[in-house]
């Protein structure tokens, strides 16, 4: 068996991937962003400042060659979570698929995460698992899985406006201390 060339693995993707726990690995913060090379510094810069973490990066040693350890040791969760959603910015795909993309961030990084996946939309379908509501009010549809099955579907305005799970919800993450879950 061949190994296809980097540039054909690049253009082949489908979707990009960010799991709940970023997967991050004993390596730099360039080869973390890099997984299959051939991305220009400029475009590393782009991804990291669309996050929010070009200028803590400038302002480490080595920036971008700066070692991590592994399962990104040396970044705070927050960091790490945000340089994950940067690798996944950088994959040449038409679907962005995030498990819980703000649930390790603070409420500004949460909300700058959010304004990156709004200037996503005509570029990419963004599917985003979550249980924090907040996550996604700016969605065009909202799926609601109870059990494993989908007990309702619709934009949040029409979702919110039934009585129905969603709206529910809604007004438990209203409550002072609900997270939406």
């Amino acid at each position: 068996m061949t190994p296809a060339p980097t540039a054909a693995m690049r253009g082949a993707m489908a979707f990009a991937f960010v799991p709940q726990t970023p997967q991050l690995f004993p390596a730099s913060i360039r080869d973390n962003l890099t997984l299959f090379g051939g991305v220009a510094d400029a475009d590393l810069w782009t991804a990291l400042r669309r996050v929010g973490l070009e200028d803590e990066i400038r302002a480490l040693p080595q920036t971008l060659e700066t070692p991590l350890g592994q399962h990104g040791a040396g970044l705070s969760g927050g960091q790490a979570q945000r340089l994950a959603i940067a690798r996944a910015l950088l994959v040449p795909s038409s679907v962005l698929i995030l498990d819980e993309p703000t649930s390790n961030l603070d409420a500004a990084s949460e909300t700058r995460i959010r304004d990156v996946l709004e200037s996503l939309r005509g570029e990419k379908t963004v599917i985003v698992i979550a249980h924090r509501l907040s996550t996604i009010q700016r969605a065009d549809t909202i799926i609601v899985l109870e059990g494993g099955r989908v007990v309702e579907s619709g934009s949040p305005e029409t979702l919110s406006s039934h009585a129905g799970r969603y709206a529910a919800l809604l007004g438990f993450s209203a409550l002072p201390d609900g997270d939406g879950a």
